[in-house]
């Protein structure tokens, strides 16, 4: 058996419901590291993804066992965990090899803004925290109820595309769509936002991205560095309003890309910012 075992007799006699839940968990991926970090939950976890750069002391704190599309299954063996968190569909086959290896493995696949509220609720109950990871979730809603509330005084809301990779131009997920309007844009994709994988917002042509002309441009390549001289290059792209006025930005993939926290915080504040500063110049 993998985990520690706890007596039902001693969560019986124990006040409160530290007992209770996981108690070694290794995190696939970063949003659930940091969402544990956030609930003061963090000393139950005992593995991270090696892509985790939030919160920072995280990585000098937890050994990395995991990429996204692989992980080091015999080192997630050896520490014990008794409930292992994924995302999505893409983490399946290394759900499927810890399930035949007797280890609990809970896969979220949150894909908008309201399923990242959902997903965070759920693994704050997990870990005995329902109360206090949703006084937390209603902090963030509240705020994302100000940024609308803001935006809604934008004269013009701006077109945004959202370059989620170059070569071939992907745009934007669905919890980016959905942010980038509470922001204040409008996604120059929303048909595209509503396909979960990468290959189904795929924009063979960059001609069709011209022909929708955005006034703003945001990348975020994954983990690579966004390269604005990339885009002023592109063939025909000279006389887009975004290059034309120089709005070409980049959002680090770990403040965005993340379907958790970060993307509900710092990402749509970095996004807000950028659209409302647009809109002082273009009213």
């Amino acid at each position: 058996m993998t985990g520690q075992a706890i007596d039902w007799r001693t969560l019986a006699a124990s006040p409160g419901t530290a007992g209770y839940g996981p108690q070694r968990i290794v995190c696939l991926t970063e949003e659930p590291t940091e969402w544990l970090y956030m609930l003061g939950e963090e000393r139950r976890i005992v593995g991270i993804s090696g892509y985790t750069v939030r919160p920072p002391r995280a990585r000098e704190e937890k050994p990395r066992v995991s990429a996204f599309l692989s992980a080091k299954i015999d080192k997630i063996v050896e520490l014990q965990p008794d409930c292992v968190i994924g995302f999505s569909d893409l983490q399946a086959d290394i759900a499927a090899q810890l399930v035949k290896k007797g280890i609990q493995v809970t896969i979220f696949n949150q894909r908008s803004v309201a399923e990242i509220f959902s997903m965070m609720y759920q693994l704050a109950a997990m870990v005995g925290q329902a109360e206090k990871g949703l006084v937390l979730i209603r902090t963030m809603q509240n705020r994302l109820l100000d940024i609308e509330a803001v935006a809604a005084t934008l004269k013009r809301r701006p077109r945004v595309f959202f370059e989620e990779w170059y070569d071939p131009h992907i745009s934007a997920i669905a919890w980016v769509s959905e942010l980038i309007g509470i922001a204040g844009g409008d996604d120059c994709f929303p048909e595209l936002a509503r396909q979960p994988m990468g290959r189904g917002r795929i924009i063979a042509d960059g001609a069709e991205i011209v022909a929708r002309n955005p006034d703003i441009i945001f990348g975020s390549w994954c983990g690579r560095r966004f390269r604005p001289a990339h885009v002023r290059a592109r063939p025909g792209w000279q006389d887009v309003n975004a290059v034309k006025n120089d709005q070409l930005f980049e959002i680090k993939s770990a403040d965005i890309l993340q379907p958790g926290p970060a993307a509900l915080t710092d990402g749509v504040e970095q996004l807000h910012r950028i659209v409302m500063n647009w809109g002082q110049h273009h009213a």
